[in-house]
């Protein structure tokens, strides 16, 4: 009988594509996939190092798992990814209880580790690589809505907050045909949504194609298939890609556009390699070219020698960008960085303090500017019911927008629909199906 896998997913989207390429290795051996963890011969936890709580995550699932590999000796235990490369010695030889380590570029050597590993010894495979990119590999992902494309793998951009050039290795990039045949597969399966991952998905580059050409060549595919991206980085975000967006209907008006921090200051040291002036100069000509584009953001509060003044900064730059969103962390020093050798000299009270302060006003902002999408109609993409009733399906603007409406007897996931918005908070608007919808004329509205 083939043995049994299970995979557990922490972290980034990254992450969730990878697990679809591991399964695809391990199905393509024979091997199967676990309904549950208690029917599994081989759990795997697949990791992230981007901050020290997702590490701790991790410390404390391997503790859970251990009382079931005490009742199952001959289950076999492994750590995936980020945390695989950057703390292999911890895992095998002082925790003892991982049989094996495999880091994100080792995955097609997988079926060998475990197979080592079967036999009693430890699996571990943590070299980067320069050229892995599993162009080949077929992902194994279950009949959905959504679908994520790893299109590169790395980053060289080496901010010296981030583990991501030490965990994942340099910048490669796919071949475009080799996207555009995966999102082919996906809408023959009826698939409506890709997003297209990387770490800085901007600087892809296969021969003459850049990633402005990449994400046409995508849109073409199926022009009512939605095609988002992430992640950006401000120093690559060309004006070409910014036009081909408005150009492409079914290119998502939306851009998540990592600021980090307010202050030149702070962003110099954490190699960010632009100003603010020149971010806000992005944002403006985005406006400009992709009217109504949506902006979300990343903002760690707190890195090493910030100060009330730079702080103070960051609130500024969120007044003058308004995000729709943002995800917002407190700085934790990542061994093997830079910024690891900087003194962690701002308090966690202060911290703590501060991050509360940009929360509490990128909620206020995200509930003004959704206050303003009252009495307008949106095109949502269907994707089920809402997550407190049956009663409600829920869906998503192509600007990454939550909407909860009444569910209608003819409308299926999959679906576009245009809605009216009568309603908002900071997270989510609700509004009633126009009356007057027809499927026919949402194909001429953005990103349908």
């Amino acid at each position: 009988m083939n043995s049994k896998i299970y995979i557990e997913t922490y972290g980034c989207q990254m992450n969730f594509a990878d697990t679809e390429i591991v399964l695809g290795i391990l199905k393509n051996k024979g091997y199967e996939v676990a309904n549950s963890i208690d029917d599994a011969d081989v759990i795997l936890l697949n990791t992230c190092s981007i901050r020290d709580n997702a590490e701790q995550r991790i410390y404390g699932r391997l503790g859970n798992l251990k009382n079931l590999k005490n009742q199952k000796p001959e289950l076999l235990l492994g750590i995936l990814g980020c945390m695989a490369e950057r703390l292999r010695k911890d895992l095998i030889e002082e925790k003892k209880i991982v049989d094996l380590v495999v880091g994100p570029d080792e995955y097609r050597r997988l079926p060998e580790y475990i197979d080592i590993a079967f036999n009693g010894e430890k699996g571990i495979g943590v070299r980067l690589s320069r050229t892995e990119t599993y162009d080949d590999i077929e992902p194994h992902r279950e009949d959905g809505l959504s679908a994520w494309i790893s299109v590169m793998r790395g980053c060289d951009k080496f901010c010296t907050f981030c583990v991501v050039p030490f965990t994942r290795g340099r910048e490669r990039s796919r071949s475009l045909q080799s996207v555009v045949q995966e999102v082919q597969n996906l809408s023959e399966r009826g698939f409506k949504e890709v997003t297209l991952l990387g770490q800085n998905v901007n600087s892809y580059l296969d021969c003459e194609n850049d990633f402005a050409d990449l994400l046409e060549a995508c849109a073409k595919v199926d022009r009512n298939m939605r095609i988002r991206f992430t992640t950006s980085h401000p120093q690559d975000l060309s004006d070409k890609l910014l036009y081909t967006i408005a150009e492409n209907s079914n290119i998502c008006n939306y851009i998540h556009l990592p600021v980090q921090s307010g202050s030149n200051r702070i962003l110099e040291l954490m190699n960010r390699t632009y100003t603010i002036e020149h971010y806000l100069n992005l944002i403006e000509k985005a406006r400009k070219i992709i009217p109504g584009v949506s902006f979300s953001t990343d903002i760690i509060a707190g890195f090493p020698t910030e100060t009330w003044q730079d702080h103070l900064a960051t609130l500024e730059v969120m007044k003058q960008v308004r995000y729709d969103g943002a995800y917002m962390f407190k700085y934790s020093p990542r061994e093997g960085t830079k910024a690891y050798r900087m003194e962690d000299d701002v308090p966690d009270e202060v911290k703590t303090k501060r991050l509360q302060e940009i929360i509490d006003l990128q909620q206020t902002i995200s509930y003004q500017k959704n206050q303003e999408l009252i009495g307008k109609e949106e095109v949502v993409l269907v994707e089920g019911f809402s997550r407190k009733s049956d009663e409600f399906l829920a869906g998503r603007t192509d600007t990454n927008k939550v909407v909860v409406f009444p569910k209608f007897y003819n409308i299926a996931v999959g679906d576009y629909v245009t809605v009216k918005i009568n309603k908002a908070t900071s997270a989510t608007l609700f509004g009633e199906i126009v009356e007057n919808f027809s499927f026919k004329e949402s194909l001429n509205l953005k990103c349908v």
